[in-house]
């Protein structure tokens, strides 16, 4: 009697291991097929499993993007998005998070657009990986003009404390702003210079003369800020 329960509980294990691998399939065949570029990376953001439409925004095969880096390829136009990602993961928290991104397109247009990562674990002790959705948002086909636009007396303060080392926190509390104000104005930097990230704002805001040369702390130039 023993070996018959014995032996019904291995089939029924044996019956789970093969319908776990029949969905297993399904799922990886229904991964490849959505034309949604998406990836499953680790809590560092390396590249574990990518789907065809995500490689292909990247010029290459899903089997050579696993290990890379998703926000090398996919470069973030705004550091304190991903340093806040890190930090909620770090926690465990489970809440979907968006990061405003760049790239260059297989054709070599330069493309923007929004990665969405949600962490996925079977259990909430578990450190969580990250399934990344990309979303294209549009497409810049011509160069960026040679230099900035004029930007705004507020714009051109929260350059200069930025060129000085200030934290998004300090800048709104010297400003009178909050903290998403500041960000709002960074945001509005970035995609109108194309910048990638801070160190490249504060760069072209010296090329461009919006930030006085020479000066210490660093301050707008009349010229700049109009």
């Amino acid at each position: 009697m023993r070996g018959t329960t014995r032996r019904s509980r291995e089939v029924r294990v044996d019956k789970g291991r093969e319908e776990a691998v029949l969905w297993r399939n399904r799922a990886m065949t229904l991964f490849d097929r959505v034309s949604v570029p998406v990836a499953v990376c680790d809590v560092h953001g390396l590249v574990v499993l990518a789907n065809p439409a995500m490689a292909a925004e990247a010029a290459t095969t899903p089997g050579r993007l696993r290990g890379e880096s998703v926000l090398e390829l996919f470069r973030p136009q705004e550091a304190t998005q991903v340093e806040r990602i890190a930090e909620a993961l770090r926690l465990r928290r489970r809440s979907r998070y968006q990061v405003s991104v760049r790239w260059r397109a297989p054709g070599g247009a330069e493309r923007y657009g929004e990665l969405t990562a949600d962490p996925v674990s079977d259990t909430v002790a578990q450190t969580p990986a990250l399934l990344v959705m990309l979303r294209v948002l549009g497409e810049r086909t011509e160069p960026p003009e040679p230099g900035p636009a004029p930007v705004t007396p507020v714009e051109g303060r929260v350059l200069a404390l930025l060129a000085g080392g200030a934290t998004t926190t300090r800048a709104a509390r010297e400003l009178g702003l909050t903290v998403d104000g500041v960000n709002y104005h960074l945001r509005r930097l970035s995609t109108r210079w194309g910048a990638a990230n801070r160190t490249e704002l504060v760069a072209r805001a010296y090329a461009s003369g919006v930030l006085a040369p020479g000066v210490w702390p660093p301050e707008a130039s009349v010229r700049g800020a109009g």
